[in-house]
């Protein structure tokens, strides 16, 4: 059973690039320049940061555990000392709808508003992810008719939006690609979107900082270490754990020059990976290891991430204590 404890929390980041370092790490990307823009820079400048409480994963059903997880998640970051002025859900808020009847994934829903509404005052702001889509491990699903459900209950008229708080810009992705092939969807943009988020970058002033969200990673090193389904032996990634556009989008970012962070979720693990100047933060999961404990030594927590006027972005992970 989880013990909760709301005052005290293990402050900690995952991997800095590809090593296997936990510290605390703060960086600002700096303007666009003739030279790659690969070093650290600076550190953030003076002042109150707008804070974010970047919760992924979450995994929650009408099981008791995975309730009482969800409800000690929310009050750990409603309860922060310096409260977020928002939330970011990172997708895949409900354990599995893959291949559940509907009468099951309803349960899992009425599970997820019930605690958001119980547990939390804050305002969360919604991204979509696989195990949020009724059928998708099913060749015969209908992703469309599974994809507006999800956002039906997430009150999204589409799967990808932007919005803006302050110097800074948020673009939420939607990663989920559906196909006639187990597991059913792929990590990319379609055509449209794709289109989308070039005139959407194009549109913001460069005096914006710009955050990318996304369900699955852009560019994360723990998408090597899923050994379930990564051959490790020739160094292939999954499909279903990185996007398959990761070098369009990362010359998409590079090129607008104030593209500064990218959040993502779905592997279940934390890393950083600085790329090009622009930061890639994989957030772990709430769940940890789907309620049963930690996952590859990761366990259920949730981030913060700190955004600072001067473009410098810095990430703190709460582990909430618990015993699955």
């Amino acid at each position: 059973m989880l013990k909760q404890d709301r005052k005290s929390f293990i402050r900690t980041l995952g991997l800095m690039g590809a090593g296997v370092l936990l510290a605390e790490h703060k960086v600002q990307a700096h303007p666009a320049t003739e030279m790659a823009r690969t070093e650290a820079v600076p550190s953030p400048i003076g002042g109150q940061p707008l804070r974010i409480a970047h919760l992924t994963d979450i995994h929650v059903s009408p099981e008791r555990t995975a309730e009482y997880g969800m409800s000690a998640a929310l009050n750990a970051v409603n309860n922060l000392k310096n409260k977020p002025s928002f939330i970011l859900n990172g997708g895949d808020a409900i354990m599995n709808a893959a291949t559940l009847t509907k009468a099951g994934v309803r349960d899992q829903w009425a599970s997820y508003h019930k605690l958001m509404k119980s547990d939390n005052d804050l305002t969360a702001y919604n991204c979509v992810g696989n195990h949020d889509l009724f059928g998708f491990l099913l060749p015969s699903a209908d992703h469309a008719e599974s994809k507006k459900w999800a956002m039906d209950e997430y009150q999204l008229s589409r799967s990808y939006y932007s919005f803006s708080q302050g110097v800074w810009h948020f673009i939420v992705l939607d990663s989920i690609h559906g196909r006639k092939a187990v597991p059913g969807y792929v990590g990319k943009l379609d055509d449209a979107q794709m289109d989308w988020l070039k005139k959407e970058l194009a549109s913001v002033p460069k005096s914006r900082h710009i955050c990318i969200i996304s369900h699955i990673p852009v560019l994360a090193v723990c998408s090597m270490f899923d050994r379930d389904i990564t051959n490790l032996r020739n160094m292939h990634i999954s499909d279903c754990n990185m996007h398959t556009d990761s070098e369009e989008l990362a010359e998409l970012f590079y090129q607008a020059g104030n593209v500064r962070a990218c959040l993502s979720g779905h592997i279940h693990m934390i890393d950083y990976v600085n790329y090009l100047g622009v930061e890639y933060f994989c957030n772990g999961a709430v769940a940890g290891n789907w309620w049963k404990g930690n996952l590859k030594h990761f366990a259920p927590s949730f981030a913060v991430m700190n955004f600072y006027d001067n473009g410098a972005v810095s990430r703190d992970v709460h582990y909430y204590k618990w015993t699955a």
